[in-house]
């Protein structure tokens, strides 16, 4: 697989990388992530290979990696080559209720802001962020189709949402002759796979593309992490993240190890980086149509620029999928409070 073996986003006619480049680690405002060099080389190798689908937020360090990737993409003289996406949803103004959440004064407030520190006048693919659990799926629709008439925005899609409100919008946006979102995006590795339950059937009926984030669970399937009695040590993000009380990012728990073990044992038993094969398995999964991933340093994007497919030997997914595959369902879209505080 190369980075310029193209393929068409759901069901439209943009044609996007089967990888990638998330930028949520371009800027150290959240105490760990790249300075601006280091993201550089980075966002160059990953466009110098033909990777043509950028992947950023509004929220992400605090506004320094869409300035990034806007300083980036104009300095090289690419905005025609490179679908642009970035999300709204999260609150930057603490007290101002509507600088956050999905109600169309945020969108159109949000999207404002984006364009002008991607230094462009359209975004290809503009993502909801999260579910803010208040807004109705009819406004919601409603503002999209609008931006796309206007030409602001290209396409849209949904990340971290509810499979019934997915399903609600684009049954809704079908009957009405609205604009469809053509993508979801949703944490998908060997660690997280509640949306197998629900999300990859309906996206797969719906005509909706699998944009999978985290597919290596913040580093956790690299391998570079060990335990440390009830938790995990390393030197990474998890390391940083694992006490912030957040659920999401404590991967160290004993079913996560039991994983990461059978994770290792296959790695090491065909020859390839733990990181490679658990990439691997999260790209050849049903209904993944292009899988996002991020690196803070250079050497870590080889992963990014170079994907490989693993030998087939035998059934090297069903040794990993043999550990254990469910967890209760907490859904990484609950944290609502954060859309609108």
């Amino acid at each position: 697989m190369s980075l310029t073996d193209y393929i068409t986003l759901g069901r439209s006619g943009l044609r996007v990388s089967p990888l990638s480049l998330g930028t949520m680690t371009f800027g150290t405002e959240w105490g760990w992530g790249s300075e601006e060099p280091q993201a550089r080389e980075i966002f160059d190798r990953y466009t110098d290979q033909g990777g043509n689908f950028v992947d950023t937020a509004n929220g992400y360090t605090q506004g320094k990696s869409e300035q990034m990737v806007g300083k980036f993409i104009a300095d090289k003289k690419l905005r025609d080559r490179i679908a642009l996406a970035t999300k709204f949803t999260f609150n930057p103004d603490k007290g101002n209720p509507n600088s956050g959440g999905n109600g169309r004064k945020n969108i159109y407030q949000s999207l404002e802001v984006s364009l002008r520190r991607l230094q462009t006048d359209y975004i290809d693919l503009y993502w909801l962020h999260a579910w803010d659990t208040v807004t109705p799926v009819e406004e919601v629709l409603a503002t999209m189709n609008d931006l796309v008439r206007d030409g602001k925005i290209r396409y849209y899609g949904f990340s971290d949402t509810p499979a019934w409100y997915v399903a609600r919008a684009q049954t809704l946006a079908e009957q009405e002759g609205k604009e469809r979102l053509i993508a979801l995006q949703l944490e998908y590795s060997l660690v997280e796979r509640n949306i197998e339950r629900e999300h990859i059937p309906a996206a797969q009926q719906l005509g909706i593309a699998l944009c999978p984030w985290s597919p290596l669970a913040g580093g956790f399937l690299t391998g570079k992490y060990t335990r440390d009695g009830n938790s995990g040590k390393g030197v990474g993000r998890l390391e940083i993240t694992k006490a912030s009380g957040n659920p999401a990012f404590n991967k160290f728990s004993e079913r996560n190890w039991k994983i990461s073990d059978a994770l290792v044992a296959v790695a090491k038993e065909i020859g390839k980086p733990p990181a490679q094969v658990a990439l691997n398995w999260v790209i050849t999964q049903p209904g993944v149509t292009s899988t996002i991933i991020g690196a803070t340093k250079i050497s870590s994007s080889t992963t990014i620029c170079k994907p490989r497919k693993c030998p087939s030997r035998r059934n090297y997914a069903g040794a990993l999928t043999k550990s254990p595959r469910s967890k209760p369902y907490i859904p990484t879209f609950s944290l609502a409070v954060a859309f609108r505080t």
